[in-house]
């Protein structure tokens, strides 16, 4: 029996460098292409293993912006054999240029009514197949900002997929209702044929959770979260990541660490491949639903290191930058 990993990639305009005022290729080279470890670096290295990745792509800032560097960005994963999904920061709707961030639209999906997210998805969803993009079947919410409405807009609009829950962000910005460590597939509702492929966590610290994603988990422990769902026979595992990750916020410098864990996870993911496949949310693999998949548990050497790892990040990479300056 294998378990299906989706490997998915966050890919958007970071809303702080329009904020800071910076011009279209400016924000486009440090979102998308910064300190050369950005997509197309990413987009290698997926395919020097031979991995499969989905990337979320936000369209929205093509309102301020224009479509050109939307269709850039879907051109690019494309090209790459890699597919495009759709994500959604439905600020940008209220954005204008060179403002620095003064006008925008709530930040939040949850905080829009049913008809508003439906209209949002609508109007994104134009935009990302008009950028070039085959028309999604697959969705996560900016900051993963779902709730109920958003599944029900998903699946009258015919999306298969959704994967906005997030244990480790429950209650504040995810709010679909499912448990806190609820990481496996599951029909939200018999009414609906949308499936929720919910983020994995890990337990941090008893009953507290913490994403599977390149910058919250050490490759430690992201090979025992590995380890754990195979032994484990889990019905998916879903990893997160973004087009920015493996550079300072500033988009200027690689972060040693981070490229490293990404390194070292594209490395686990093709040695394990033969029980933790990757799989792009076209290919749409048999999900088991409703299995009762439990979080790796917690270790505190294991968290220590990370701790200490993640001290050293970003010290290294963002705060000693700084200070020469």
């Amino acid at each position: 029996m294998t378990t299906p990993v989706f490997l998915t990639v966050d890919t958007e305009f970071a809303w702080r460098h329009h904020a800071a005022r910076l011009g279209c290729d400016d924000i486009y080279a440090r979102s998308l292409e910064p300190a050369g470890v950005g997509l197309s670096y990413q987009l290698a290295e997926l395919a020097r293993h031979e991995l499969k990745a989905c990337f979320f792509v936000d369209p929205m800032p093509a309102l301020v912006y224009g479509l050109a560097p939307v269709r850039r960005m879907v051109e690019t994963i494309l090209a790459a054999g890699q597919e495009v999904q759709l994500h959604l920061h439905p600020n940008w709707t209220g954005a204008r240029l060179g403002d620095g961030g003064v006008r925008h639209a709530r930040f939040q999906l949850h905080d829009y009514s049913l008809a508003e997210q439906t209209e949002l998805l609508v109007r994104a969803t134009d935009l990302l197949v008009e950028a070039g993009a085959p028309k999604p079947i697959a969705f996560r919410a900016g900051s993963y900002a779902a709730n109920d409405d958003t599944l029900t807009a998903l699946g009258t609009l015919g999306f298969s997929y959704d994967s906005s829950h997030n244990g480790s962000e429950a209650h504040a910005a995810s709010r679909i209702s499912l448990p806190v460590h609820q990481i496996a597939p599951i029909r939200p509702s018999p009414d609906s044929d949308l499936i929720e492929v919910p983020v994995t966590v890990i337990e941090d610290k008893p009953g507290k959770a913490r994403t599977f994603q390149l910058c919250a988990l050490s490759a430690g422990e992201s090979y025992d979260a590995l380890e754990h769902a195979a032994v484990s026979h889990h019905a998916a595992v879903t990893i997160v990541s973004h087009g920015f990750e493996l550079a300072n916020r500033r988009g200027t410098r690689a972060n040693a660490v981070h490229v490293r864990r990404f390194q070292a996870l594209c490395g686990m993911l093709a040695e394990m491949r033969d029980v933790l496949p990757t799989y792009h949310f076209v290919d749409r693999p048999p999900l088991a639903l409703d299995h009762a998949d439990v979080p790796l548990a917690p270790d505190q050497l294991r968290t220590r290191w990370r701790q200490a790892e993640q001290l050293w990040s970003n010290w290294v990479s963002e705060r000693s930058r700084l200070r020469r300056r």
